[in-house]
């Protein structure tokens, strides 16, 4: 019987911010790490800068030389994450908006092209986990609102900035995805919906953009603790599911998965390093260093129907 199946595990994303210090060139080092891809002075905007991953980010980007725009609806937030990252040295702009409005998306990304003279880089990574049981027990409301943020807020920012990516014919877009997004996560039925319709969003828009030289990818951060990991927690075995469960515990005894990891693939992905990489699902957990030199086959990193031989 023929099933869809991702070409890779993917992780969930539970962001928290933390203090880093992310390097500023992208040479093998003496560990045979990676260092940190150089993104100096370039404009990059994060959505759902405010907390969790896009505030990691966020300040993994500015304190690796980029001008950064934080886009949040939570002015409070966006205040403190400017505070944190201009504390540490380096550039934010505040830009208060909902990703569901397409107006107030627009009206921010012509403000941060007036401030910083252009946008470099969108990372869309604002999302809410939604609804947690099963789907005949959720609030319709809930679920569609889960949608509108994940995918529509997604699709909204895309929308707003690949005008001006085109006309300079240069452009990166990272879509921050996770649970659900290649493989099925009962009892989250929104967020894995909203997730796995966002990679394949970036795979058609990856295509459709090619020949103007704006690279779309969906980056998987994995676990990492933060108020989403203690909304599962809440919700008890019996709405979460006991895997869900499991898996969030460890996760707040650990942290999950290290900034940097993070970061370092965030960055490698908008750099011109990762240019022959675009319309790809990767993970934090890949072997993804080796891609700088390698091409990937085409039907890999991707969501696709597998038939059985």
């Amino acid at each position: 019987m023929p099933f869809l199946m991702p070409s890779l595990n993917t992780g969930d994303h539970h962001g928290i911010s933390r203090a880093v210090s992310p390097k500023g060139d992208y040479n093998q080092c003496d560990s045979g790490e990676l260092p940190l891809t150089s993104i100096r002075n370039k404009s990059v905007l994060i959505t759902g800068a405010g907390r969790g991953i896009g505030k990691r980010l966020a300040m993994g980007f500015a304190q690796a030389g980029a001008r950064v725009g934080l886009l949040a609806r939570s002015q409070a937030e966006l205040d403190l994450a400017k505070l944190e990252i201009e504390h540490a040295g380096g550039n934010a702009l505040r830009l208060r908006a909902d990703v569901r409005d397409l107006e107030q998306l627009s009206a921010a990304v012509d403000r941060m092209r007036v401030v910083f003279g252009g946008i470099d880089v969108l990372i869309a990574s604002a999302g809410v986990q939604g609804p947690i049981g099963p789907f005949l027990s959720s609030k319709a409301k809930a679920w569609n609102e889960t949608i509108e943020i994940n995918l529509i807020g997604a699709v909204n920012s895309c929308r707003s900035v690949l005008p001006p990516m085109v006309e300079k014919r240069s452009g990166k877009i990272i879509l921050i995805v996770g649970g659900g997004s290649g493989h099925p996560r009962p009892n989250f039925s929104a967020h894995a919906a909203s997730k796995a319709a966002l990679v394949r969003f970036a795979e058609c828009l990856a295509a459709e953009v090619i020949d103007h030289n704006v690279q779309v990818n969906s980056m998987s951060p994995g676990h990492s603790y933060s108020h989403m990991t203690d909304e599962i927690l809440h919700a008890g075995e019996d709405r979460a599911g006991p895997r869900e469960i499991e898996d969030a515990e460890q996760v707040r005894i650990t942290g999950g998965v290290a900034p940097e990891k993070q970061i370092q693939l965030a960055l490698f992905l908008a750099s011109e390093r990762s240019n022959h990489i675009s319309g790809k699902l990767i993970s934090v957990s890949d072997d993804w260093k080796r891609f700088e030199q390698d091409n990937i086959k085409p039907e890999l990193y991707t969501l696709r129907r597998v038939q059985k031989i």
